[in-house]
């Protein structure tokens, strides 16, 4: 249950820093909150598809972890990123 190139590509065009970037935090957020998305939707559907849970459990505390680190280190962009995402902060 991974995203597309083209979905991928989509969620996290406006957060690159540089056209080769996938490591900064803001793009790993943006994409980690792609990922929660689509996997929200299937365990709507798939209610006793347990794994997928504990995946998306697992990618939720990852977020945590990057928004956490992203606003110790530059709280200007963490409230850019969380605005833009839709995310409560």
């Amino acid at each position: 249950m991974s995203l597309t190139l083209r979905q991928k590509a989509g969620a996290t065009k406006s957060f690159k820093r540089h056209e080769k970037d996938s490591g900064s935090s803001e793009y790993q957020i943006a994409l980690f909150t792609a990922k929660i998305k689509q996997l929200v939707l299937h365990l709507k559907k798939n209610p006793k598809d347990k794994h997928s849970r504990r995946g998306l459990l697992g990618m939720v505390s990852q977020r945590k972890k990057l928004m956490r680190y992203l606003k110790t280190t530059n709280e200007s962009k963490y409230k850019k990123v969380i605005k833009k995402l839709g995310l409560k902060g």
